[in-house]
């Protein structure tokens, strides 16, 4: 054989061949796997996000209003200090914090770089209070008792900087109560990938609470979870090397008696993972979804029944629109769920387009014994004032959606959160605006929206 040909087949082997596995076992790297199970990822990927792409794109519902069996009327109120500068919500829990009953709203107030809590009085008034020391860029709040002392404490996913940024600036905050609602900051982790998420569990099974922490970064982000060792120390263990992760939820979705993490992660990915726990926080990852549209704009996961079979469904939103100057709504963003069909295998369902789709959540808004969904918009056409900010799909009862429009007006809402607030037995919701771009007509910082249309529903399925 000649020493051109033995050369070109060497080059052909090292450019076809070696570069591709190369390539393929450092990704495969970053998602802890072995290069089988990530070429098996790659072939689930194409699976499940070719079809999201058919059911994206050839959807036969239309935008706009649909007439369903009912309508909920909302008299929206601003709750807690009035605004004095644009705000930058990013986030918000409803929850009893103290204790008395009366449930409490508590807040990421990411231009002020501080926990607020706005405390229900018997009065429905609400007082708002600074919880703790400055976190920088805080970007979620959960509820947790996490030293097991009988009182509520805060965890808090730091960001660092709420806009792109490479630097090892995100922590992982705990606020401590004392028992009086007094809150000392304790700083678990720090100076890691911007932190988007972190959620309690005990993975390992030994009686303590663990953590589920997903980071965004820009370029470097993870997952990891952090391994409760006692005395408010804990080691952290890492389970994804990928930018872009917005959601790192708990929940035992293969009900076999440990609690697994669901994982959203955008950027190139617009993924959602379950990493399966074998009972001893082992976990074996799974990828459930992945769009093939690059610009998805994945914006947030949410975890409930929602055709109440008996398993946990996830429902779905992607509207963001950061990577656009100015940001800008596209055809594709809206509002889904995933179908939990048993053994990890989850379908695509559109539930309806909506721009700008953020903060997906269901309740039974309507009283009528099926869970309904809510949205709000971040990134719709503002310069149009008939834009939706806040919108509810009507379930009825067969999973077949049917959207109501609630306003236009405040704009740029980046979260809600639905709850009973004022004990009437109807379903309230709570929203926070994000106004980080213009136009700053239309703004809001904390509303609640009381649920005043009681519903008389005739049983027609």
């Amino acid at each position: 054989m000649k020493r051109s040909t033995i050369i070109s087949i060497l080059t052909f082997i090292f450019i076809f061949i070696i570069i591709p596995l190369i390539i393929i076992n450092v990704q495969a790297k970053k998602k802890g796997l072995s290069m089988g199970e990530f070429i098996n990822q790659l072939i689930s990927r194409a699976k499940h996000g070719e079809a999201g792409v058919v059911d994206e794109v050839n959807s036969k519902k239309k935008e706009g209003i649909f007439k369903g069996k009912n309508n909920i009327e909302f008299q929206k109120k601003p709750i807690g200090n009035p605004i004095k500068d644009k705000p930058w919500i990013t986030h918000l829990c409803i929850n009893d914090l103290n204790m008395d009953g009366l449930k409490d709203v508590i807040i990421c107030d990411a231009k002020l770089n501080e926990i607020r809590w706005l405390k229900q009085n018997k009065d429905n008034n609400y007082q708002e209070l600074v919880l703790g020391n400055k976190i920088m860029g805080p970007a979620q709040v959960a509820v947790c008792d996490i030293d097991k002392d009988g009182d509520n404490d805060l965890l808090i996913a730091g960001m660092g900087m709420i806009f792109p940024n490479n630097d090892k600036i995100g922590a992982v905050v705990v606020l401590e109560n004392d028992g009086k609602q007094n809150f000392r900051n304790r700083t678990l982790v720090k100076n890691i990938a911007r932190v988007t998420d972190v959620r309690p569990g005990d993975f390992d099974n030994d009686g303590d609470i663990d953590l589920a922490v997903g980071q965004f970064g820009y370029d470097d982000g993870e997952i990891r979870w952090l391994e409760n060792l006692g005395n408010w120390n804990f080691k952290s263990h890492i389970i994804l090397n990928l930018s872009g992760t917005i959601n790192t939820l708990v929940d035992d979705i293969d009900k076999d008696g440990d609690p697994d993490i669901i994982a959203l992660v955008s950027q190139e990915w617009e993924e959602i993972y379950i990493f399966e726990n074998d009972g001893k926080a082992n976990f074996r990852s799974k990828l459930i979804y992945g769009s093939t549209n690059e610009d998805f704009g994945s914006s947030g996961i949410s975890l409930s029944d929602m055709d109440k079979d008996g398993d946990t469904d996830i429902l779905f939103t992607n509207g963001d629109a950061f990577d656009y100057i100015p940001p800008a709504p596209r055809p594709w963003h809206g509002v889904q769920w995933l179908e939990n069909r048993g053994n990890f295998d989850f379908k695509y369902n559109l539930i309806g387009k909506f721009n700008g789709a953020f903060s997906g959540r269901t309740a039974d808004i309507d009283n009528d014994g099926d869970l309904d969904v809510f949205a709000v918009s971040t990134f719709n056409k503002w310069d149009d004032k008939e834009s939706s900010s806040f919108i509810w799909y009507e379930n009825d009862g067969k999973m077949n959606f049917f959207r109501h429009n609630i306003t236009s007006d405040p704009t740029h809402l980046l979260i809600v959160e639905l709850a009973d607030m004022n004990g009437d037995g109807l379903v309230d919701a709570v929203t926070g605006g994000m106004h980080a771009y213009p136009p700053y007509d239309r703004m809001s910082r904390v509303l609640l929206w009381e649920n005043i249309k009681k519903i008389t529903v005739m049983n027609e399925k």
